[in-house]
Protein backbone atom coordinates (compact mmCIF):
# COMPACT_ATOMS: atom_id res chain seq x y z
CA UNK A 1 0.00 0.00 0.00
CA UNK A 2 1.48 3.77 -0.78
CA UNK A 3 1.97 6.05 1.73
CA UNK A 4 -0.82 8.28 -0.69
CA UNK A 5 -3.31 5.51 0.04
CA UNK A 6 -2.47 5.15 3.45
CA UNK A 7 -2.64 8.56 4.25
CA UNK A 8 -5.60 9.07 2.44
CA UNK A 9 -7.71 6.13 4.70
CA UNK A 10 -6.85 6.93 7.21
CA UNK A 11 -8.02 10.46 6.58
CA UNK A 12 -11.27 8.99 5.86
CA UNK A 13 -11.21 6.84 8.56
CA UNK A 14 -10.41 9.90 10.71
CA UNK A 15 -13.15 11.91 9.29
CA UNK A 16 -15.72 9.23 9.43
CA UNK A 17 -15.06 8.47 13.44
CA UNK A 18 -15.49 12.46 14.04
CA UNK A 19 -18.59 12.69 12.42
CA UNK A 20 -20.05 9.41 13.64
CA UNK A 21 -18.93 11.19 17.04
CA UNK A 22 -20.45 14.52 16.41
CA UNK A 23 -23.89 12.94 15.47
CA UNK A 24 -23.76 11.48 18.76
CA UNK A 25 -23.06 14.19 20.54
CA UNK A 26 -25.63 16.63 19.23
CA UNK A 27 -28.72 15.41 20.74
CA UNK A 28 -32.20 16.58 18.77
CA UNK A 29 -33.81 18.98 20.65
CA UNK A 30 -36.75 19.55 21.50
CA UNK A 31 -40.08 21.91 20.41
CA UNK A 32 -43.05 22.82 22.35
CA UNK A 33 -45.66 25.65 22.29
CA UNK A 34 -47.15 26.83 25.65
CA UNK A 35 -49.83 27.52 26.58
CA UNK A 36 -50.71 24.88 23.57
CA UNK A 37 -50.08 24.78 19.85
CA UNK A 38 -53.79 25.16 19.45
CA UNK A 39 -54.33 29.17 20.07
CA UNK A 40 -57.33 31.16 19.24
CA UNK A 41 -56.94 33.72 17.26
CA UNK A 42 -55.25 36.98 18.92
CA UNK A 43 -53.91 35.14 21.68
CA UNK A 44 -50.35 34.99 22.64
CA UNK A 45 -47.90 31.98 22.18
CA UNK A 46 -44.49 30.94 23.09
CA UNK A 47 -42.56 28.51 21.13
CA UNK A 48 -39.86 26.60 23.17
CA UNK A 49 -36.63 25.12 21.79
CA UNK A 50 -33.93 22.98 24.32
CA UNK A 51 -31.31 22.02 23.12
CA UNK A 52 -27.65 21.30 25.15
CA UNK A 53 -25.90 23.84 27.32
CA UNK A 54 -23.22 24.69 25.06
CA UNK A 55 -25.57 26.08 22.15
CA UNK A 56 -24.67 28.97 21.35
CA UNK A 57 -27.21 29.53 18.20
CA UNK A 58 -30.84 28.41 18.17
CA UNK A 59 -32.79 28.57 14.69
CA UNK A 60 -36.17 28.42 14.04
CA UNK A 61 -37.68 27.30 10.83
CA UNK A 62 -41.38 26.95 9.20
CA UNK A 63 -42.01 24.62 6.59
CA UNK A 64 -42.16 26.54 3.10
CA UNK A 65 -40.01 29.19 3.75
CA UNK A 66 -36.37 28.75 2.87
CA UNK A 67 -34.91 31.31 5.27
CA UNK A 68 -34.95 30.78 8.83
CA UNK A 69 -38.63 31.87 10.44
CA UNK A 70 -36.01 33.82 13.39
CA UNK A 71 -32.95 33.09 15.29
CA UNK A 72 -32.38 33.55 19.23
CA UNK A 73 -28.47 33.76 20.97
CA UNK A 74 -29.13 32.36 24.73
CA UNK A 75 -28.69 35.81 26.92
CA UNK A 76 -27.64 33.44 30.22
CA UNK A 77 -25.70 29.96 30.22
CA UNK A 78 -29.11 27.67 29.65
CA UNK A 79 -29.96 24.67 27.23
CA UNK A 80 -32.92 26.61 26.00
CA UNK A 81 -34.53 29.67 24.39
CA UNK A 82 -38.43 31.10 23.25
CA UNK A 83 -39.55 32.43 20.30
CA UNK A 84 -42.55 34.89 21.14
CA UNK A 85 -45.51 34.94 19.53
CA UNK A 86 -47.54 37.88 20.94
CA UNK A 87 -50.70 38.10 18.84
CA UNK A 88 -51.49 34.55 17.22
CA UNK A 89 -52.80 35.26 13.46
CA UNK A 90 -53.35 32.95 10.13
CA UNK A 91 -49.88 34.33 9.47
CA UNK A 92 -47.73 32.25 12.13
CA UNK A 93 -49.67 28.75 11.58
CA UNK A 94 -47.75 26.41 10.25
CA UNK A 95 -44.98 23.05 10.62
CA UNK A 96 -42.06 24.20 12.29
CA UNK A 97 -38.53 22.68 13.37
CA UNK A 98 -35.88 23.89 15.75
CA UNK A 99 -32.31 23.48 15.63
CA UNK A 100 -29.08 24.83 17.67
CA UNK A 101 -25.18 25.08 16.98
CA UNK A 102 -22.43 24.33 19.31
CA UNK A 103 -18.58 24.47 19.66
CA UNK A 104 -19.03 20.83 17.41
CA UNK A 105 -21.67 22.09 14.70
CA UNK A 106 -25.10 21.92 14.01
CA UNK A 107 -27.55 19.78 15.01
CA UNK A 108 -30.26 17.92 13.41
CA UNK A 109 -34.16 19.65 13.21
CA UNK A 110 -36.19 18.75 16.28
CA UNK A 111 -39.22 16.76 15.46
CA UNK A 112 -42.09 18.89 13.57
CA UNK A 113 -44.30 21.24 15.72
CA UNK A 114 -47.54 21.94 14.51
CA UNK A 115 -48.93 25.12 15.24
CA UNK A 116 -53.09 25.86 14.99
CA UNK A 117 -54.68 28.80 15.23
CA UNK A 118 -58.55 28.49 15.93
CA UNK A 119 -61.20 31.02 14.83
CA UNK A 120 -63.58 30.70 17.16
CA UNK A 121 -66.77 31.96 14.24
CA UNK A 122 -69.59 29.83 12.41
CA UNK A 123 -68.13 27.09 14.94
CA UNK A 124 -69.50 23.82 14.67
CA UNK A 125 -72.16 21.72 16.91
CA UNK A 126 -70.87 18.46 18.63
CA UNK A 127 -73.49 15.78 19.96
CA UNK A 128 -73.49 12.42 20.86
CA UNK A 129 -75.91 9.87 19.77
CA UNK A 130 -77.55 8.41 21.39
CA UNK A 131 -77.01 10.57 24.19
CA UNK A 132 -73.69 11.20 26.32
CA UNK A 133 -74.37 8.79 28.94
CA UNK A 134 -72.85 5.76 28.19
CA UNK A 135 -72.21 2.08 30.21
CA UNK A 136 -68.44 1.63 30.27
CA UNK A 137 -66.71 -0.19 27.86
CA UNK A 138 -69.99 0.77 25.60
CA UNK A 139 -70.36 1.91 22.03
CA UNK A 140 -71.47 5.42 20.82
CA UNK A 141 -71.46 7.88 17.84
CA UNK A 142 -70.21 11.32 18.11
CA UNK A 143 -71.59 13.85 15.88
CA UNK A 144 -70.18 17.05 14.50
CA UNK A 145 -71.72 19.61 12.11
CA UNK A 146 -72.34 22.73 10.75
CA UNK A 147 -73.75 24.83 8.18
CA UNK A 148 -71.03 25.82 6.31
CA UNK A 149 -68.74 23.49 4.06
CA UNK A 150 -65.44 22.17 5.51
CA UNK A 151 -62.91 19.76 3.35
CA UNK A 152 -62.30 17.96 7.13
CA UNK A 153 -63.31 17.67 10.72
CA UNK A 154 -61.24 17.29 13.79
CA UNK A 155 -62.43 15.71 17.27
CA UNK A 156 -60.34 16.62 19.87
CA UNK A 157 -59.96 15.58 23.44
CA UNK A 158 -58.94 17.50 26.72
CA UNK A 159 -55.45 16.10 27.81
CA UNK A 160 -54.11 15.39 24.32
CA UNK A 161 -52.25 17.95 23.00
CA UNK A 162 -52.83 15.88 19.40
CA UNK A 163 -55.87 15.47 16.95
CA UNK A 164 -58.03 12.63 18.22
CA UNK A 165 -59.64 11.79 14.97
CA UNK A 166 -60.31 13.32 11.64
CA UNK A 167 -63.05 12.40 9.07
CA UNK A 168 -64.43 13.82 5.66
CA UNK A 169 -67.75 15.15 6.37
CA UNK A 170 -71.08 14.55 4.39
CA UNK A 171 -74.00 16.69 3.59
CA UNK A 172 -77.03 15.67 4.80
CA UNK A 173 -80.66 15.84 3.07
CA UNK A 174 -81.65 19.08 4.79
CA UNK A 175 -78.15 20.73 3.23
CA UNK A 176 -75.81 20.75 6.82
CA UNK A 177 -72.20 19.30 6.61
CA UNK A 178 -71.97 16.65 9.25
CA UNK A 179 -69.40 13.74 10.18
CA UNK A 180 -69.62 11.09 13.05
CA UNK A 181 -67.38 9.59 14.95
CA UNK A 182 -67.78 5.83 16.40
CA UNK A 183 -66.43 5.86 19.68
CA UNK A 184 -66.03 2.84 21.47
CA UNK A 185 -65.41 0.90 23.75
CA UNK A 186 -64.71 4.15 26.00
CA UNK A 187 -63.14 3.55 29.34
CA UNK A 188 -63.13 5.85 32.63
CA UNK A 189 -59.40 6.10 32.56
CA UNK A 190 -59.27 9.60 32.38
CA UNK A 191 -61.97 12.65 31.96
CA UNK A 192 -63.75 12.55 28.31
CA UNK A 193 -64.00 16.35 27.16
CA UNK A 194 -64.25 16.57 23.45
CA UNK A 195 -64.33 19.42 20.86
CA UNK A 196 -64.82 19.20 17.12
CA UNK A 197 -63.28 21.70 14.74
CA UNK A 198 -63.73 22.27 10.80
CA UNK A 199 -60.67 23.32 8.45
CA UNK A 200 -60.31 23.60 4.63
CA UNK A 201 -56.95 21.39 2.56
CA UNK A 202 -55.57 25.06 1.43
CA UNK A 203 -55.31 26.11 5.05
CA UNK A 204 -54.78 22.64 7.27
CA UNK A 205 -53.35 24.50 10.13
CA UNK A 206 -56.55 27.33 10.36
CA UNK A 207 -59.54 25.59 12.34
CA UNK A 208 -62.85 27.25 12.70
CA UNK A 209 -64.17 26.44 15.97
CA UNK A 210 -64.13 24.84 18.54
CA UNK A 211 -67.54 23.36 18.86
CA UNK A 212 -68.86 23.76 23.06
CA UNK A 213 -67.69 21.05 25.23
CA UNK A 214 -69.07 17.77 25.07
CA UNK A 215 -68.78 15.90 28.04
CA UNK A 216 -68.89 11.88 27.95
CA UNK A 217 -70.80 10.45 31.10
CA UNK A 218 -69.37 6.88 31.62
CA UNK A 219 -72.32 5.60 33.43
CA UNK A 220 -70.70 2.91 36.29
CA UNK A 221 -72.25 0.44 39.61
CA UNK A 222 -71.16 2.73 42.29
CA UNK A 223 -74.06 3.24 44.48
CA UNK A 224 -77.01 6.14 43.09
CA UNK A 225 -78.00 8.86 44.82
CA UNK A 226 -81.28 10.08 45.23
CA UNK A 227 -83.22 12.35 43.31
CA UNK A 228 -86.19 15.01 44.61
CA UNK A 229 -88.62 17.76 43.94
CA UNK A 230 -88.30 20.24 46.92
CA UNK A 231 -91.64 22.07 45.56
CA UNK A 232 -93.27 18.69 45.19
CA UNK A 233 -93.57 16.31 41.34
CA UNK A 234 -96.38 18.77 40.40
CA UNK A 235 -96.18 22.49 39.63
CA UNK A 236 -98.10 24.78 37.96
CA UNK A 237 -96.64 27.29 35.31
CA UNK A 238 -94.17 29.97 36.24
CA UNK A 239 -93.90 28.02 39.69
CA UNK A 240 -89.74 27.96 40.80
CA UNK A 241 -88.34 24.07 40.44
CA UNK A 242 -85.11 23.26 42.19
CA UNK A 243 -84.17 19.83 41.78
CA UNK A 244 -81.86 18.04 44.92
CA UNK A 245 -79.92 15.42 44.12
CA UNK A 246 -78.32 13.46 47.31
CA UNK A 247 -76.03 10.81 48.25
CA UNK A 248 -74.29 9.02 51.14
CA UNK A 249 -71.30 8.88 48.67
CA UNK A 250 -68.75 11.59 49.24
CA UNK A 251 -69.43 12.85 45.34
CA UNK A 252 -67.39 15.69 44.26
CA UNK A 253 -69.63 16.53 41.62
CA UNK A 254 -73.50 15.83 40.47
CA UNK A 255 -74.86 15.42 37.20
CA UNK A 256 -79.04 16.30 36.21
CA UNK A 257 -80.55 14.43 33.07
CA UNK A 258 -83.40 14.71 31.67
CA UNK A 259 -85.20 12.32 28.53
CA UNK A 260 -83.17 9.92 26.42
CA UNK A 261 -80.27 10.90 29.14
CA UNK A 262 -79.90 14.45 27.93
CA UNK A 263 -77.54 16.23 30.62
CA UNK A 264 -79.12 19.28 31.52
CA UNK A 265 -75.80 20.54 34.16
CA UNK A 266 -73.32 19.62 36.19
CA UNK A 267 -73.36 21.14 39.78
CA UNK A 268 -70.28 21.01 42.18
CA UNK A 269 -71.16 18.49 45.37
CA UNK A 270 -71.43 20.21 48.91
CA UNK A 271 -71.41 18.40 52.45
CA UNK A 272 -74.55 18.76 54.34
CA UNK A 273 -72.73 16.64 56.57
CA UNK A 274 -69.45 14.07 56.86
CA UNK A 275 -69.87 11.35 54.61
CA UNK A 276 -73.01 12.80 52.33
CA UNK A 277 -73.11 15.08 49.38
CA UNK A 278 -75.54 16.41 46.92
CA UNK A 279 -76.45 19.30 44.88
CA UNK A 280 -79.35 21.75 44.10
CA UNK A 281 -80.29 22.53 40.40
CA UNK A 282 -82.50 25.43 40.29
CA UNK A 283 -84.48 25.08 36.68
CA UNK A 284 -85.88 28.74 37.55
CA UNK A 285 -89.85 29.29 36.61
CA UNK A 286 -91.20 26.16 34.77
CA UNK A 287 -93.04 25.78 31.35
CA UNK A 288 -94.68 23.08 29.55
CA UNK A 289 -91.15 21.50 28.34
CA UNK A 290 -90.09 21.21 31.86
CA UNK A 291 -92.40 18.34 32.49
CA UNK A 292 -90.91 14.91 31.63
CA UNK A 293 -88.65 12.19 33.28
CA UNK A 294 -85.26 13.12 35.29
CA UNK A 295 -82.11 11.67 36.50
CA UNK A 296 -79.06 12.38 38.76
CA UNK A 297 -75.42 11.42 39.00
CA UNK A 298 -72.54 11.11 41.07
CA UNK A 299 -69.42 11.84 40.05
CA UNK A 300 -65.49 12.02 41.05
CA UNK A 301 -63.21 14.98 39.46
CA UNK A 302 -60.86 14.18 37.29
CA UNK A 303 -62.82 11.00 35.76
CA UNK A 304 -65.30 10.55 33.48
CA UNK A 305 -67.15 7.71 35.75
CA UNK A 306 -70.00 8.43 36.85
CA UNK A 307 -72.31 6.59 39.51
CA UNK A 308 -75.72 4.37 38.30
CA UNK A 309 -78.31 6.46 37.85
CA UNK A 310 -80.94 7.94 40.26
CA UNK A 311 -84.39 6.50 40.60
CA UNK A 312 -86.47 8.38 38.02
CA UNK A 313 -88.10 11.51 38.83
CA UNK A 314 -90.99 12.62 36.98
CA UNK A 315 -92.14 16.03 36.93
CA UNK A 316 -95.78 17.03 35.99
CA UNK A 317 -96.51 20.51 34.59
CA UNK A 318 -100.59 21.18 35.05
CA UNK A 319 -102.60 22.69 31.86
CA UNK A 320 -102.67 26.37 32.11
CA UNK A 321 -106.55 27.55 32.29
CA UNK A 322 -106.52 31.32 33.78
CA UNK A 323 -108.66 32.85 31.60
CA UNK A 324 -111.57 30.07 32.80
CA UNK A 325 -111.44 31.56 36.45
CA UNK A 326 -112.17 34.88 36.08
CA UNK A 327 -114.79 36.76 38.03
CA UNK A 328 -116.24 37.80 34.92
CA UNK A 329 -116.44 34.11 33.83
CA UNK A 330 -117.74 33.25 37.06
CA UNK A 331 -120.45 35.85 37.09
CA UNK A 332 -121.49 34.58 33.85
CA UNK A 333 -121.77 30.85 35.05
CA UNK A 334 -124.07 31.77 37.75
CA UNK A 335 -126.06 33.81 35.49
CA UNK A 336 -126.33 30.67 32.89
CA UNK A 337 -127.39 29.05 35.91
CA UNK A 338 -129.78 30.94 37.04
CA UNK A 339 -131.84 31.06 34.06
CA UNK A 340 -131.56 27.58 33.36
CA UNK A 341 -133.32 27.37 37.06
CA UNK A 342 -135.97 29.77 35.53
CA UNK A 343 -137.17 28.30 32.27
CA UNK A 344 -136.87 24.71 34.63
CA UNK A 345 -139.32 26.43 36.85
CA UNK A 346 -141.32 27.64 33.92
CA UNK A 347 -141.78 24.57 32.03
CA UNK A 348 -142.57 22.58 34.82
CA UNK A 349 -145.50 25.68 35.35
CA UNK A 350 -146.86 25.05 32.07
CA UNK A 351 -146.55 21.26 31.91
CA UNK A 352 -148.47 21.40 35.56
CA UNK A 353 -151.27 23.70 33.81
CA UNK A 354 -151.84 21.75 30.79
CA UNK A 355 -152.16 19.12 33.16
CA UNK A 356 -154.74 20.33 35.12
CA UNK A 357 -156.97 21.50 32.01
CA UNK A 358 -156.66 18.04 30.78
CA UNK A 359 -157.85 16.40 34.34
CA UNK A 360 -160.86 19.22 34.16
CA UNK A 361 -161.91 18.23 30.61
CA UNK A 362 -162.10 15.02 30.98
CA UNK A 363 -164.92 15.37 34.04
Amino acid sequence: MTPTLTALLCLGLSLGTRTRVRAGTLPKPTLWAEPDSVITLGRPVTIWCQGTLDAQEYRLDKEGISEPWDTQTPLEPGNNVKFNIPHMTEHYAGRYHCSYHSPAGWSESSDPLELVVTVPYRKPTLSALPSPVVMSGGNLTLQCGTWTKFDKFILTKEGEHKVYRTEDPQQTSYGQFQALFPLGPVTPSHRWMLRCYGCNRKTPQVWVGPSDPLELFIQGVSRKPSLLSTQGPVLAPGQNLTLQCHSDVSYDRFALSQEEGRVLAQHPGWQPQAGQSQADFPLGPVSRSHGGQYRCYGGHNLSSMWSAPSDPLVILIAAPHPQDYTVENLVRMGLAGLILVVLGILLFEDWHSRRRHQDAAGR
